[in-house]
């Protein structure tokens, strides 16, 4: 049985660095995922399915949205739960998740195989990608269950101090996804349909296993699903709809900077887009952190222990901020050996690397973010949050980008950007130190 941590007490430190390894080694696993999907796609058909399989995916991941708002909400609940040591509001609230997740998982299949197309052609898709994206797209909201189920159970163990198991779950779909995927694509000549079907059964394969192993081991308290309360249900949706709002601002803003970017013509988008892979692997330890603080507080805000909150705010910002700053200093260094192993035209190069070794020293303190904001969240302050994510992108992210960028030229994107990483990590302390997220009360205080 794999260990589950009591955050309420121990060497934090120590606890920190040993539960966010795992989670960081899942988001990176997960990132090798979409990489082989595209790799093998693009290879072995052409440049016209991985341009259908690209758009099914923006629409994918706008649905997953939503269960990461759910995730996080399940986060906050269960993490407190945890720390109550309340194994009957636990069983409740994981049936209550159980029950909402299935629903959502049959609502959004059905709607998403059925408007598969109006939707393909709301995202613009061109007329050679349609076919294609649509049989992708319908056969990916066929099996959505096992997308919604997966990330759950991994949710779950991490709100029980367990992070290890879910990168067992996560190492199954990945390996089976890069062994099967060809063989589906090629082997069975089944084209994109293939990689569809082949991502359906990895993500399958490691839900009924995540199910059994879960089940056998005991490692949570899942019961048959019975009808929950309303009680239930509402603190669930009040969590988990501004939670899954913060992923379409985060979307939105996103889209609004390349608005800016794509101003400066095709070297500069490339060289953007390359940094942006480098990007995304290299905040993986900022992101690990900000999950796992999130845990590790939801417990002890659970028994109400906020001294105990504030060192773990105060050891995950200093660890952070070191790591962070090692791995800037190393891009910095290697900026250029990064982008080529993506691009190869000079104009992008130097574009990319220039982009990379401005905003490189700015890491830390979007790491910050992720940090202050997990711990607020694991209070239940999704609302909260969401202002935090909107002041972020569409306060500072895009307005200091766009006006950067028109004083400085193209060096100016990276300027605004690590400018608006500083600011929000500003903001995001003073509302941690003052903010009145501790009086959000999720249940009622123990006696």
């Amino acid at each position: 049985m794999q260990k589950q941590h009591d955050f309420t007490e121990g060497n934090i430190l120590k606890q920190l660095i040993i539960f966010s390894g795992p989670i960081m080694l899942t988001n990176l696993l997960q990132t090798s995922y979409q990489f082989a999907d595209s790799l093998w796609v693009g290879n072995l058909i052409g440049a016209d399915a991985l341009g259908a399989v690209s758009i099914s995916g923006v629409i994918i991941f706008t649905v997953l949205s939503f269960v990461i708002g759910l995730n996080n909400a399940a986060l906050a609940i269960l993490s407190q739960q945890k720390g109550k040591d309340n194994e009957d509001g636990l069983r409740r609230y994981l049936n209550a998740f159980v029950v909402i997740l299935a629903i959502m998982a049959v609502v959004l299949g059905t709607t998403g195989f059925v408007f598969a197309e109006a939707l393909l052609g709301l995202m613009g898709t061109p007329e050679s990608m349609m076919a294609e994206a649509k049989a992708y797209l319908q056969i990916n909201f066929l099996g959505i269950l096992f997308l919604f189920g997966y990330n759950f159970i991994s949710t779950v163990l991490r709100a029980l101090g367990d992070s290890k198991t879910p990168l067992r779950f996560v190492t199954i779909a990945v390996v089976m996804n890069i062994v099967i995927n060809p063989l589906f694509i090629a082997g069975f000549n089944l084209g994109v349909e293939g990689a569809a079907y082949a991502t359906v059964v990895s993500q399958g394969t490691a839900f009924l296993y995540g199910v059994i192993y879960v089940l056998y081991r005991k490692l949570a308290p899942f019961s048959l699903p019975t009808l929950p309360s309303r009680q239930e249900v509402g603190l669930i949706l009040n969590l988990g709809i501004p939670s899954g709002l913060q992923m379409a601002v985060i979307s939105a803003g996103s889209a609004a900077i390349m608005s800016v970017v794509t101003t400066f013509g095709g070297s500069v988008v490339a060289g953007f887009s390359a940094s942006q892979r480098l990007d995304s692997l290299v905040m993986l330890p900022a992101q690990a952190l900000g999950v796992a603080v999130s845990s590790m507080a939801g417990q002890n805000i659970g028994v109400w222990n906020w001294s105990r909150v504030r060192s773990i705010a105060k050891y995950a910002v200093v660890y952070n901020f070191s790591v962070m700053l090692v791995i800037g200093i190393i891009v910095v260094i290697f900026a250029e050996h990064g982008v080529r192993l993506f691009i190869q035209e000079e104009e992008a190069v130097q574009f990319g690397t220039r982009y990379l070794q401005i905003i490189a020293l700015c890491y830390p303190f979007l790491g910050i973010n992720f940090i202050l904001n997990g711990i607020v969240r694991a209070a239940g302050a999704m609302y909260q949050v969401l202002a935090l994510n909107i002041i972020s992108f569409w306060v500072l992210r895009y307005p200091l980008t766009a006006l950067f960028s028109s004083w400085f030229g193209d060096t100016g994107i990276a300027m605004g950007m690590g400018a608006s990483f500083l600011v929000s990590s500003m903001a995001a302390y003073l509302y941690y130190r003052f903010g009145k997220w501790r009086e959000k009360e999720l249940f009622a205080k123990s006696r």
